[in-house]
């Protein structure tokens, strides 16, 4: 019986083992993304749809309707699974070497992180360039505010707000506030709620 086919670095990546990022596969990947990411950048404000164009290829998955404002940095894209009805402000920044899966109706505000990626405790590793990824869940109807840091392995249940500088480091579930370093849940989302803007 023949020994089993090593993972690729790639391989590795996608499950959540220790890997290596420098890897030709993985480096060529990642300047792919960025080549794209600096054209969706550098368009005029009012070239909405072939920033579309541009990204759309890039991702995993997106929506019929999706808006990021640029500027936008991702490492690959094709982890990010966007649902309907996104919408992110400047400064968006996905480190997505695991799977991003984001659902619909979501608002994410200035200058928020998420980052699947990590690096090895022990300093030995780290200078070996080891490094790991988690995946990331976010539900829908969920609101993301600006500063906020997401890391890796966290999910955010529907409906959820995570309030502004946050720094998600555990699960989050679902019809929270939840806010603080390390974001913790503040308080339900409840009926008082609804009525806040009743005569909007």
């Amino acid at each position: 019986m023949t020994d089993p086919k090593p993972l690729t670095e790639k391989q590795k990546m996608l499950a959540g083992k220790p890997y290596k990022a420098f890897g030709e596969e993985l480096l060529l990947e990642r300047q792919h993304a960025k080549e794209v990411l600096f054209d969706y950048n550098a368009l005029r404000p009012g070239e909405v749809e072939k920033r579309n164009e541009l990204l759309r290829p890039l991702l995993g998955r997106a929506g019929k309707v999706f808006f990021i404002e640029p500027p936008f940095r991702c490492d690959y894209g094709y982890n990010i699974s966007l649902g309907e009805n996104f919408y992110a402000n400047y400064n968006l920044t996905v480190l997505d070497c695991n799977r991003v899966t984001i659902g619909n109706n979501v608002l994410i505000g200035p200058n928020v992180s998420v980052f699947t990626a990590g690096h090895a405790i022990h300093p030995e590793l780290r200078v070996n360039e080891v490094e790991y990824a988690l995946p990331i869940s976010i539900g829908n109807n969920v609101w993301i505010g600006g500063g906020a840091i997401l890391n890796p392995g966290v999910s955010i249940g529907d409906n959820t707000i995570i309030g502004s500088g946050s720094v998600v480091t555990k699960d989050i579930p679902a019809d929270v506030i939840a806010a603080g370093n390390p974001c913790r849940v503040l308080r339900p989302i409840t009926e008082d709620d609804r009525n806040q803007f009743r005569e909007a």
